[in-house]
């Protein structure tokens, strides 16, 4: 694999990862556009670990509270610092992101293990659900109020928003379109969707990532291991920058610019199939 596409990949991934776009579209696009080689597995795992290490760095404060109010869940003891706030807001963010990782797990094993997943891959269904899901996006980030956050569904708006994530394991729904149209469904403004949807995202990366490290330390290949390794330094710094950019656009401008964006990217991949 050449630096050329290693650099694309990650670039591509590290932007679009947590905008409401489909990463899995543009990849697709890249495709249809050069004659480059599929990048395999473990290209896509070093990546998305890039990805994970740049939302992890981004929201480091929340993730901190969240390890604290899982740990609170857990019933473990922990010394907190003086100025900590009270865990029960943060035992209830972390159980939050739990109900809502729990309904993708079941239907992700699902199809891996009875190998549809390879069958929604086709660049056809990618470009179709680029497309489709963009409607939802779009009505729901104009047609429902925006006066409150993601913490005040409690656990109910936890499951709505975990129930729309497993559309995304369809190719082009777009993990971040789905959950940030669940979440402006429920009446959440966009930073606050935005946010929660980052964070939904880290336990997610961190089942897949965790699967692909096995395969990237057995096949023992230092080459692999180095493209790996600059692949998803590029994806963190790239990712870095795209999620500073868009909590800052969510916070004056509407979702309508991805919504158009994603029927032009819809458009162009069934032009070019």
């Amino acid at each position: 694999m050449s630096i050329t596409q290693i650099f694309l990949l990650a670039i591509i991934q590290g932007i679009t990862e947590f905008l409401p776009v489909s990463s899995s579209g543009h990849l697709n696009l890249l495709h249809g556009l050069t004659d480059l080689p599929d990048q395999g597995i473990i290209i896509d795992v070093a990546v998305h670990g890039g990805t994970l290490l740049a939302v992890i760095i981004y929201f480091r404060h929340d993730v901190m509270r969240l390890i604290r109010g899982g740990l609170e869940i857990l019933g473990l003891k922990i010394l907190r610092p003086r100025n900590f706030s009270d865990t029960s807001e943060h035992k209830s963010a972390a159980l939050q992101i739990i109900i809502a990782t729990l309904p993708i797990l079941p239907f992700g094993a699902l199809l891996v293990l009875t190998g549809w997943i390879d069958l929604l891959r086709d660049p056809k269904v990618v470009a179709w659900a680029t497309i489709i899901f963009a409607l939802p996006l779009f009505l729901a980030d104009h047609f429902r109020p925006s006066n409150t956050s993601v913490q005040a569904t409690g656990w109910r708006g936890a499951a709505i928003i975990g129930c729309a994530q497993i559309f995304a394991l369809i190719p082009g729904a777009s993990r971040a379109g789905v959950t940030i149209t669940a979440a402006r469904a429920l009446g959440c403004n966009r930073q606050d969707a935005a946010r929660f949807s980052m964070l939904l995202s880290i336990p997610v990366i961190i089942i897949f990532a965790s699967l692909g490290l096995m395969d990237l330390l057995a096949a023992g290949d230092m080459v692999l291991l180095g493209n790996a390794a600059l692949a998803a330094f590029l994806a963190a710094i790239t990712a870095l920058a795209s999620i500073h950019l868009f909590m800052k656009m969510t916070a004056k401008l509407s979702l309508l610019p991805f919504v158009l964006y994603r029927l032009v990217l819809g458009a162009s991949l069934l032009c070019i199939l």
